[in-house]
């Protein structure tokens, strides 16, 4: 969660705690007690989906490192076989990626899987490993599965965020709601009523400290 969702967070917790404190002072079949339920469950998906977004940006940030290894392996194959290639005079049929792309990446490396089969025998004559093209496959399919994956982890820590967001705009419903009531029903009671809007306050985000000295003021054309 950022600051913001924090701040929400926090002062959820202090209204549920607040209500778990005044529970008996309120109706079984009241709003009220409807409305401290809602708060309940939208602080149980808050939680919940808190978790899922670290979780899914934990697993993003692993795929990213996955994915630049996978890429950097393709590359370096890739690298490999068009060396030989040139020295062979193969240019035109093992030609370099046309640009810096992973799809560009991908597309140059399955031309080169295909490629090279007829000619296997004169690159491993040129020092190449025999099984360098079932090993520029294997490095093909990682690139493709750490992108995949790492795709579907940037989907879930969003899809989550989401989520979030809508749960924490619940709790600030339910707050909302409760806010008229507890003003109503602690009118005369200046503590319960002090303590209420403590509870229910959202703290500020704190303001950037300005640069010493002030802001510059503007020069006077000279004329």
């Amino acid at each position: 969660m950022d600051d913001n969702q924090n701040r929400i967070h926090q002062m959820a917790i202090r209204v549920r705690e607040f209500n778990a404190q005044h529970i008996a002072n309120f109706s079984e079949t009241g709003v009220a007690r409807q409305l401290f339920n809602e708060l309940i469950a939208a602080l149980a998906d808050v939680q919940r989906l808190g978790e899922a977004q670290v979780t899914g940006i934990g697993q993003a940030q692993q795929g990213t490192r996955s994915r630049r290894e996978a890429r950097a392996a393709l590359q370096r194959a890739v690298d490999a076989i068009f060396r030989i290639a040139r020295i062979m005079g193969l240019e035109a049929q093992f030609k370099r990626p046309v640009n810096d792309t992973e799809e560009a990446l991908l597309n140059t490396a399955r031309s080169y899987a295909t490629n090279a089969v007829p000619l296997k025998a004169q690159f491993i004559a040129h020092e190449m490993p025999a099984d360098f093209i079932d090993d520029l496959n294997e490095d093909i399919t990682d690139l493709e599965t750490t992108i995949a994956s790492q795709g579907n982890a940037v989907g879930d820590h969003v899809s989550a965020s989401a989520a979030l967001d809508d749960a924490l705009d619940r709790c600030v419903e339910a707050v909302r709601k409760q806010d008229a009531i507890m003003k109503n029903k602690y009118a005369n009671d200046a503590g319960a009523l002090a303590e209420w809007i403590s509870a229910s306050h959202i703290e500020r985000a704190p303001r950037r400290k300005k640069p010493e000295g002030g802001s510059t003021p503007p020069s006077t054309p000279t004329t």
